[in-house]
């Protein structure tokens, strides 16, 4: 069937990611292949001392990206959406957003990229002999408690962004096992959250008197296949606001960006792991065993089918070398000539494989933001070099590139090396990897180990949560969510594969020596400027 009949029939199949710059519509066909898109962008706010969007950045940018996607539609195919097979949504993971008994946000929309829970996460990560990053939704609502916040009594909803879309468009407080386990950790025998976790926490909290227990809170816990809800009257006219689309149509579990990413990469299997890169940056691998030990760098996060990850998410990733770009953009503009941002992009990146393996004297810190890993509550972008450096294009965009992967490979070294996490595939995916073989290959050898792009590499995390809603309604009985992937999505796709090269492992390794020593300076300039 063509696109079109696919689309004016309802058969296609819309996955929506509210992602940290842009959120992205995809409507896939019966082949799953991406037939339509549409988007808009937004930014974050730093207010009060808080990253956060407000309610009406959140729904303004929803309906932006629908209408954008209809008026594609409409363009290209001359069809009017009116209905789709099925609807996923998924979004940034983890953060706090909660709401009173009459739907209020209490608080602005606390995100991911917050570094002020650092108490609670100790705490919490003692009293759970589990790892608790500062980004998850329990130690935002734990460090509430700690700084004695009056919204915290009247709590009757702890969300994500993702939950909370899905809950506004079907009335069901449900969260899948993946997105839930960047709430509150899980118990992957049983899919839900670790109940002796959870009894802990209430006990922890027992004296403030609260007339909520943790569970009451909560969404629901659901795992990728399990129907949940359907488009209400009123879910309809919030995505599309004429009217057109019908009431009706079946959601999938809501997701998080991590789980969208393991679907893209078809990387849900053991020994499979992936490298999403974006505005921030983490690297997922599918365990076959619990790790030895808690690590403070390392999170224990679930696939969207409920198995056990080993997870290193860094705030940071590609929004230094974005600005860069864009201050060379500016530059040539200055001088009269024209800028094509996306051959602006290829060229810079092709030209960062003439540096020098360890980058000739040149340190970057991408540190927009706080990063956990490297024990930063802030940050400050910070470009630094030797006097003797070898200073040229060359090594200046290598260095930003080398940056964006530097504080992942901290992590990953203790996954791989130091606890032996056998990675049969490792897949990257997301913007930084479009320009072929640079960003690939320099990763392969940050981590030294293979890394493969699949054609559908750029396709992103709305196209897995695509996956992810079609599995829902296409699945055969008992078919695991891997097998899906594998005969039915990524059977027959192309990919290339880049092997670290030994000499740029050396060099990267040089690089990363003295970029961890400098961290001083980048934490001397956070408390100075």
């Amino acid at each position: 069937m063509d696109a079109a009949k696919c689309i004016e029939n309802g058969l296609g199949v819309l996955g929506i990611e509210f992602g940290s710059t842009r959120i992205k519509a995809v409507i896939i066909d019966e082949s799953y292949k991406p037939i339509a898109e549409g988007g808009h962008e937004w930014e974050n706010r730093f207010e009060n001392g808080v990253w956060t969007y407000s309610l009406d950045d959140i729904w303004t940018g929803l309906k932006d990206c629908y209408a954008d996607l209809k008026k594609n539609v409409k363009e290209k195919y001359g069809v009017t959406i009116k209905k789709f097979a099925a609807i996923g949504f998924s979004a940034m993971m983890h953060g706090y957003m909660a709401f009173d008994k009459d739907g209020n946000l209490m608080v602005p929309f606390r995100t991911w990229r917050n570094t002020i829970t650092g108490e609670a996460a100790e705490k919490l990560t003692k009293e759970f002999n589990f790892n608790i990053p500062q980004r998850w939704s329990i130690a935002h609502l734990y460090q509430s408690i700690l700084n004695g916040e009056e919204h915290v009594v009247k709590i009757d909803f702890l969300s994500t962004l993702a939950v909370y879309i899905h809950y506004m468009l079907t009335g069901k407080r449900v969260a899948g096992v993946g997105e839930a386990s960047g709430m509150f950790p899980i118990d992957s025998s049983t899919g839900d959250y670790n109940a002796s976790m959870v009894a802990k926490f209430d006990s922890l909290i027992a004296d403030k008197g609260f007339p909520w227990k943790l569970r009451d809170i909560l969404p629901k816990v659901l795992t990728a296949g399990d129907e949940a809800g359907i488009l209400t009257e009123a879910g309809a006219k919030l995505l599309d606001e004429s009217g057109d689309l019908e009431a009706g149509i079946p959601l999938c579990p809501p997701e998080g960006d991590a789980g969208t990413g393991m679907a893209a990469t078809n990387s849900v299997a053991k020994r499979t792991g992936n490298v999403s890169a974006g505005t921030s940056i983490f690297a997922m691998v599918v365990l076959e065993k619990d790790l030895s030990k808690v690590y403070p760098i390392i999170d224990i996060v679930t696939t969207p089918d409920g198995s056990n990850v080993g997870m290193v998410h860094c705030n940071n990733c590609t929004s230094d070398i974005n600005a860069w770009v864009n201050i060379i953009a500016e530059a040539i503009e200055a001088t009269g000539g024209t800028v094509d941002k996306g051959k602006l992009y290829v060229t810079l990146f092709n030209k960062a494989l003439e540096g020098d393996a360890d980058c000739g004297g040149l340190i970057s810190y991408n540190y927009l933001s706080g990063e956990s890993v490297t024990g930063l509550d802030a940050g400050r972008p910070m470009f630094v070099r030797t006097p003797d450096a070898k200073f040229n294009l060359a090594n200046f965009m290598r260095t930003h590139i080398y940056s964006a992967f530097a504080t992942l490979k901290t992590g990953c070294d203790v996954m791989i090396r130091d606890e032996g996490v056998r990675v049969d595939t490792l897949y990257g995916h997301g913007g930084i990897f479009k320009t072929k073989g640079v960003a690939q290959s320099i990763l392969a050898a940050a981590l030294n180990s293979p890394v493969s792009v699949m054609e559908t590499a750029g396709e992103g995390g709305a196209w897995g949560m695509a996956l992810l809603a079609a599995y829902m309604i296409r699945k055969a009985s008992g078919e695991a969510l891997g097998d899906f992937l594998q005969t039915k999505v990524f059977a027959g796709q192309k990919g290339e594969t880049i092997k670290p090269e030994a000499a740029l492992a050396e060099g990267f390794d040089k690089f990363e020596e003295v970029y961890l020593k400098g961290l001083a300076a980048e934490k001397a300039a956070v408390e100075n400027i």
